[in-house]
């Protein structure tokens, strides 16, 4: 072991600049493993450091080398398994515990003992050394003995001992007084030896030159005894009294507690008596205010709103367990409860009257409203009524029942009186529609005509349950105006004589001024309605929020009302939202309809006063959705705009149609077709319509189902082409794609295209006498200008379609054939 642990200190430590203190020879516990070495070493440099050091063999066995190092710091304890019976397994817990064996007992102790030894002389925090014998474990190593760790002395760990600063000082200043304290060592050593028997000899003839005073000392300490005694005897005397006072003072503190008692607890009868008084307890005024409070002027109001809202306050205080059982309580509640169904009543009974009161005020007003194209302003109403909005406010809070009757009556009566308002307001602009064209004024000036005119506008004028009477009414009235100048739908084919018409361009823009002011009544009348519902109900509007919730839904006439129960955040978010559609919906159910009339009536007139209902129906939408996407106005808006879209739709449909279905007259030789010129005032029309308009892209749709109606496809690629557009940058407008020219060459195969000119050589043949050959002359030249047009139309796909690989499903040689064999065949 001696070799092994200088050839590892001179292979392995040395280098390091560490001295090897002990070594023990280990197996892992349980593992037939190779042996390896633990080794104690600590540094030679300063600050020392201590390392538990794993040391094995190589694979090859001709050297050793470090496996893994442990601060000894590190170290928590160190369990000799056993502190009685010998054994030669022991644990090294670091950051995990490690299970050894040694090869023998001796070196498992000496090992023990080190780190033992090195524990106590470097380490602050000291290792918990468990199951190990006492007599390994030493405090200190005796000076002089040099006990060596690993059996060497110069290998011992306490044979060193540093010197602090003072030793170091004075062993510097006897060396310089000494000529050969570093050149005769013995010498030096021999002298401080005399040196220190001189000073013992002195140091023990002080001692026994000073036995009289230690004498004197002894007296002084027997005499401080006996003072001692008697101030313990004083102290006892004290101690007696005390107790007696104690026990008087106990009586005096139990008496103190019980008084302190007594006045905590009156304390808090008080505090509960004030509570009650201060928080159930409602003031006479506020209770007359309840009772018999004006609730017509404005100070009567407020004194009501004040009074309910204490009395709400009252009925909503927390109670403290154990009052419940109060009778003074019980009974003040059951007076709260009387109060509030008394005051209930009163207010619903009130606003009920309010209501009949207001609509009486608001149809007086009506008929002034009648003759003009303007509805009633319900601004005076709300302001009245909002008056009550915190009344209404605790009537929700307090009595949901009669809150629900309230909505239910307001719906119902203000419901029926805007079906009066609007379907009169609606009966107007279909009289100012119809009444827009000056052939209808012409009528309307014939004696035979004026009696019906003044019954329609009567009939007009009636109830609100004759409107589908007054619609068709209408209806007729305008085909009657209209019959003399063209037919119900205007098209592309008459735009000619309506376009050189003052009157039509006057009509339609009177018509799109009425329509624009239907919508911008209606718009202002249904959100200032919306945000009274939402004010006077106290209904507050949030955004559209996704879910179903969970909800009583009670039906109503012409629609149901959602009443929240048990439900928070977003589900009462969404009732409310929900609650306040269905009030709009239940009030304004007339709109819708009569929206959808207007617009069919208007399009009867003319077919093209869709163009100007699509764009300004769909600003009102865009408008009506940027302030509220959920709201009534948005969805009834958004409704009917799907109805001016199909109406468009079927406008554009009629006019393609008609342009199909149109026939040349035989006398007609040579010309434009006239939709062809008709198409540019159209478009015209259409642009002075749409300008700037938020449906544009509804427009671009349209042109590209005319163009391909109005124009053969390779015309339009030109007229692209002649406007500056280039060349290669045609096949990127969507009415000019790849797409479209294949659809277009494939409606032209060969088969057609002899077909065509055989037809065509018949006609020749029938114009053309037999003389002189002219026949084959003009068919000739038609070969080579029919032969031209091909190279043309050739020509440009390859210039406007470049790498597209599109050409025409016939070839030349196809057309030389076709000529002559059509040519040979008659």
């Amino acid at each position: 072991m001696t070799a092994i642990k200088h050839a590892l200190q001179r292979d392995i430590f040395t280098p390091n600049d560490e001295r090897l203190l002990s070594i023990v020879n280990v197996c892992k516990a349980g593992k037939k493993k190779r042996n390896c070495f633990l080794c104690a070493t600590v540094t030679t440099e300063r600050p020392v450091q201590v390392k538990v050091i794993k040391v094995k063999k190589s694979d090859k066995g001709d050297f050793y080398k470090r496996q893994i190092a442990w601060e000894l710091r590190d170290l928590t304890v160190v369990d000799a398994k056993d502190a009685i019976k010998e054994s030669s397994e022991f644990d090294l817990h670091f950051d995990k515990v490690y299970k050894w064996v040694a090869s023998s007992i001796a070196e498992k102790n000496t090992f023990i003992s080190c780190i033992w030894k090195l524990n106590q002389r470097y380490i602050r925090k000291k290792i918990d050394f468990i199951n190990v014998s006492s007599q390994l474990l030493e405090e200190s190593v005796p000076s002089g003995e040099n006990q060596n760790v690993a059996g060497t002395d110069e290998e011992a760990v306490d044979e060193y001992q540093e010197l602090n600063a003072r030793e170091e000082q004075d062993i510097e200043i006897m060396m310089e007084g000494c000529e050969y304290a570093i050149s005769n060592a013995e010498a030096f050593a021999d002298k401080l030896s005399r040196e220190l028997q001189v000073l013992d000899g002195a140091n023990i003839q002080s001692i026994m030159a000073s036995e009289k005073q230690v004498n004197i000392l002894m007296k002084l300490l027997d005499d401080a005894l006996k003072e001692v005694d008697q101030i313990e005897w004083k102290l006892s005397s004290y101690e007696d009294m005390l107790r007696s006072v104690k026990e008087q003072m106990d009586q005096i503190s139990e008496s103190n507690h019980l008084i302190h008692l007594s006045n905590t607890n009156n304390l808090k009868l008080l505090s509960e008596i004030e509570f009650l008084v201060n928080h159930m307890d409602l003031a006479k005024g506020h209770i007359k205010a309840l009772q018999e409070g004006d609730l017509s002027s404005s100070r009567g109001i407020e004194a009501c709103t004040n009074a309910a809202d204490a009395l709400l306050q009252c009925m909503n205080v927390a109670l403290q367990p154990g009052h419940e059982l109060l009778q003074a309580v019980n009974q003040q509640q059951q007076r709260f409860s009387d109060l509030r169904e008394l005051f209930a009543r009163r207010l619903a009974s009130h606003l009920n009257n309010v209501f009949v009161q207001q609509g009486h005020d608001q149809s007086s007003t009506l008929a002034q409203h009648s003759a003009e194209l303007t509805l009633p302003n319900h601004h005076p109403f709300h302001r009245d009524l909002l008056r009550y909005a915190k009344l209404m406010e605790w009537l929700k809070n307090t009595d949901y029942g009669k809150y629900e009757g309230l909505t239910k009556n307001y719906m119902d009566y203000l419901s029926r009186l805007y079906d009066r308002e609007i379907k009169d307001f609606f009966e107007v602009a279909k009289i100012k529609m119809t009444g827009a064209t000056k052939e209808g004024k012409k009528f309307a000036t014939l004696p035979r005509k004026e009696s019906a005119v003044k019954q329609e506008t009567e009939s007009l004028h009636g109830s609100s349950g004759k409107l589908t009477g007054s619609t068709s009414s209408l209806n007729k009235l305008s085909v009657q105006s209209s019959g003399s100048r063209r037919s119900q739908s205007s098209s592309l084919l008459d735009m000619g004589n309506m376009s050189a018409s003052d009157l039509d361009v006057a009509d339609r823009t009177k018509f799109d001024k009425i329509f624009e002011q239907v919508l911008s009544e209606l718009e202002p009348l249904c959100l200032a309605e919306q945000d009274f519902i939402s004010k006077f109900f106290k209904l507050q509007q949030h955004l559209s929020i996704p879910g179903t919730p969970v909800s009583d839904t009670e039906e109503t006439d012409g629609g149901t009302l959602t009443r929240p129960h048990n439900i928070g955040g977003l589900q009462s978010a969404y009732s409310e939202n929900h609650m306040i559609r269905q009030m709009m919906i239940k009030i304004f159910r007339c709109v819708e309809p009569e929206l959808n009339n207007l617009i069919a009536l208007g399009d009867k007139i003319d077919s093209f006063n869709s163009l100007y209902m699509l764009v300004k129906m769909s600003h009102h939408v865009w408008t009506a959705q940027n302030v509220d996407p959920t709201s009534f106005l948005s969805t009834t808006l958004g409704n009917v705009l799907v109805t001016v879209k199909r109406n468009f739709d079927k406008c554009i449909s009629n006019q393609i149609k008609q342009m199909e279905d149109v026939k040349i007259s035989k006398k007609s030789k040579v010309g434009i077709l006239p939709f062809v010129a008709e198409f540019e005032e159209f478009a015209a029309l259409a642009e002075s319509i749409f300008r700037n308009a938020e449906r544009r892209g509804d427009l671009d749709k349209a042109y590209l189902k005319l163009i391909r109606a109005v124009f053969h496809f390779f015309e339009g690629v030109e007229a692209r082409v002649a406007q500056g557009v280039r060349e290669e940058e045609v096949s990127y407008q969507l009415a000019f794609s790849k797409q479209e020219l294949r659809k277009v060459i494939k409606e032209y195969p060969g088969k057609e295209v002899k077909k065509g000119l055989d037809n065509l050589y018949r006609k020749v043949d029938k114009h053309l006498c037999e003389e002189e050959n002219l026949l084959q002359v003009v068919w000739h030249s038609m070969q080579d200008e029919f032969i031209r047009q091909y190279k043309h139309f050739e020509g440009l796909i390859a210039r406007c379609y470049p790498g597209s690989g599109i050409t025409m499903e016939f070839t030349i040689q196809d057309i030389l054939d076709y000529f002559s064999s059509i040519a040979q065949s008659h």
